[in-house]
């Protein structure tokens, strides 16, 4: 993931999480808003819960390895946050991969009921 596809300002974390919509599940929150870049941003936060500074960065080098694979599945212009949840510990890469798609193609879907909702 390049530096210009991430969210590192704790202030745009912040706003992102109070405004903007999210969805979830047993693994993972998901928090998206509109952005004015051209590109989508993701921002990723694995909580001390999940274990030490080791494991939590392994965690987080899987989410953006999963964000770089799928990166046609984005609606564009978005800037998401990315919450693991405490329940992915036990899980393989290709558990974790499909439970963050699930997500991805609900807000996907979110995104088309907005747009028949406004035409």
């Amino acid at each position: 993931m390049k530096k210009e596809d991430v969210v590192k300002n704790n202030r745009e974390f912040d706003n992102i999480i109070q405004n903007g919509k999210y969805v979830q599940n047993k693994d993972f929150i998901i928090y998206y808003m509109n952005n004015t870049f051209r590109k989508n941003r993701f921002g990723v936060s694995v909580g001390k819960k999940i274990g030490n500074a080791v494991t939590r960065n392994y965690y987080k080098r899987v989410i953006r390895n999963i964000c770089d694979n799928n990166k046609k599945y984005y609606s564009n212009n978005k800037d998401y946050i990315i919450i693991m949840k405490k329940g992915c510990i036990e899980l393989k890469f290709s558990d974790i991969n499909d439970s963050f798609m699930y997500l991805m193609q609900k807000i996907n879907k979110e995104k088309e009921q907005e747009n028949e909702e406004t035409n």
